[in-house]
């Protein structure tokens, strides 16, 4: 099992700034891509920015020149900077990480997420 717990989440003004962190723990063999995703209420999941093992990432429209995400892979860590938070950023952020174990099964783990709340 992989546990992710991610921090760094609260509340902002608009046009402010947050680090979000999220830690891989547990019996970790290989970690591939990691990833953070976003809920806003009524809304569904929705990916935010993803980077693989050797560092490449991929990003949402919607964030792209305002997120940058990083990764420290001998932590098991994934970063997401965030600046020029808008209301529209508002969400419970989610942590995720693809992990392949000794039999080269890949799964998907979650983390628990952490409220980004932005005011106008």
């Amino acid at each position: 099992q992989v546990q992710l717990v991610e921090s760094g989440g609260g509340l902002v003004q608009a046009g402010g700034s947050l680090r979000l962190s999220c830690v891989a723990s547990g019996r970790i063999f290989v970690i591939n891509g990691m990833g953070w995703y976003r809920q806003a209420p009524g809304k569904q999941r929705e990916l935010v920015a993803t980077i693989a093992s050797g560092g490449s990432a991929n990003y949402a429209d919607s964030v792209k020149g305002r997120f940058t995400i990083s990764r420290d892979n001998a932590e098991n860590t994934v970063y997401l900077a965030m600046k020029g938070l808008t209301p529209d950023d508002t969400a419970v952020y989610y942590c995720e990480a693809d992990h392949r174990n000794r039999l080269g099964i890949v799964s998907d783990y979650w983390g628990q997420g952490t409220q980004v709340t932005v005011s106008s």
